[in-house]
């Protein structure tokens, strides 16, 4: 379920998804191995700063 409201300059997981045409598990992964570092949200419905979602994927770091 997507949440009802994402601040500006981030992304809900399932927009990161599509922006980086993957699943939910392909956020996982990189958020799991330090790649990319929730932003905010909740548990079950995180939402991630729309410049690291969109850095190029050596970039991907932990903020």
């Amino acid at each position: 379920m997507e949440p009802l409201y994402v601040p500006a300059g981030h992304m809900s997981a399932h927009q990161a998804a599509a922006t980086l045409r993957t699943d939910l598990a392909g956020i996982r992964c990189p958020v799991r191995h330090g790649r990319l570092a929730r932003a905010g949200g909740s548990p079950r419905q995180p939402y991630y700063d729309s410049e690291q979602v969109l850095a190029p994927p050596a970039e991907h770091k932990a903020a």
